[in-house]
């Protein structure tokens, strides 16, 4: 039976309601292509109009990346993530870190009031990962072991809202963390807002937790400032 033009918009809402729950569950991870159209229209049992349509409305939320002869990414996880990753191109480093400011301190100061032991374990296992990457001059398992520590912070913070939030950061802050390690003299093992921040978060300190913060990011900020052009 064919689709009167009522209905046709109603299927293209179901079937971005699908793709948008495979991004969001992870089946289909993040940076990674998605299957290509004659798979996606067989599973789905839709035409490739109706699954173009919902690619394009992804597309346009910013979780979707469609690249013309190599096929579609995921680029954010949920709509708020993806207008923040658009968003950031038109804002400086110093404006991102300002903001991660707030961010930052919210998350360690409610983590320190929330994490459980789960939690604490999956942040020691990321800083060991961290440290053997960077050891090894693997700068980006580094750079990803670094970004998912500051992730897990936010999410055990037990506070959905600001996890989301702060997951939007996740492109720039791993692109900004491979530059600045290129960097000469750039330290990739600092002590404050990791392993200090964690021993904090650990012993429920939310006052160690958010100093922990606020000296790593000082740090960033004094990094940020001699390497901006004068």
């Amino acid at each position: 039976m064919s689709l009167t033009a009522s209905s046709r918009p109603a299927l293209a809402e179901e079937v971005t309601a699908k793709l948008r729950q495979m991004i969001q569950t992870g089946e289909w991870p993040l940076q990674e292509r998605i299957p290509a159209e004659p798979e996606l229209m067989a599973g789905l049992g839709v035409s490739r109009g109706t699954l173009r349509e919902a690619i394009k409305a992804l597309a346009h939320s910013g979780m979707l990346e469609v690249r013309r002869g190599d096929g579609t990414y995921v680029r954010a996880t949920s709509e708020l993530s993806g207008a923040a990753r658009r968003m950031y191109k038109d804002h400086t480093e110093e404006h991102i870190l300002e903001v991660r400011v707030g961010l930052d301190t919210q998350a360690a100061r409610l983590a320190a009031r929330n994490a459980t032991e789960a939690d604490i374990i999956a942040m020691r296992a990321l800083l060991a990962a961290r440290e053997k990457a960077w050891t090894a001059g693997d700068y980006a398992t580094w750079a990803r072991a670094d970004w998912e520590f500051h992730e897990a912070v936010a999410q055990a913070s037990g506070n959905p809202l600001l996890h989301e939030l702060y997951t939007s950061f996740g492109g720039v802050f791993h692109s900004d963390l491979v530059r600045q390690q290129r960097r000469p003299g750039f330290e990739g093992l600092p002590v404050a807002g990791h392993g200090e921040l964690l021993d904090a978060i650990e012993a429920h300190d939310e006052t160690a937790a958010v100093e922990s913060v606020q000296r790593n990011l000082n740090s960033c900020a004094e990094w940020l400032r001699e390497w901006l052009p004068e």
